[in-house]
């Protein structure tokens, strides 16, 4: 027996993101429950299925992690601007100052740069560098 593939397209990259072993659990039931009696599914089939659920896990697993690497090392590089001279884009142009603070929102480092006025300006994200001196 094998599934029908109709209704993929209707299925949101972030519900396709999160599928587990339920979801798995609950498809090989109903292909168990629905195969042809006189035509079992070959073991074959079945551990290459197993095989290529366990690889897709292993990647959503493996991507979470990336993911949490980026922002891990997107905060370490930032505390190396701090007391550096940069200038960044804001939205009336450009602006330039010392980079102050740090602080992190979730995993996004976010600055706080102290300007030639004495004017302070927080939450300056790293899109917004144009150049470190």
């Amino acid at each position: 027996m094998s599934l029908s593939t109709a209704d993929v397209g209707a299925v949101s990259p972030t519900a396709a993101s999160s599928l587990g072993l339920q979801d798995f659990v609950r498809v090989l039931t109903t292909q168990l429950t629905y195969q042809d009696p006189l035509k079992p599914m070959d073991n074959q089939e079945f551990m290459a299925q197993v095989a290529q659920f366990t690889a897709l896990e292993q990647s959503q697993q493996m991507n979470e992690r990336l993911q949490q690497l980026i922002g891990n090392q997107a905060a370490l590089q930032s505390v190396g601007l701090i007391g550096r001279n940069i200038e960044f884009t804001t939205s009336t142009g450009r602006s330039s100052g010392i980079v102050s603070a740090l602080s992190l929102q979730g995993d996004a480092p976010l600055l706080t740069v102290s300007l030639a006025g004495g004017t302070v300006v927080n939450d300056v994200t790293l899109g917004q560098l144009l150049s470190v001196r």
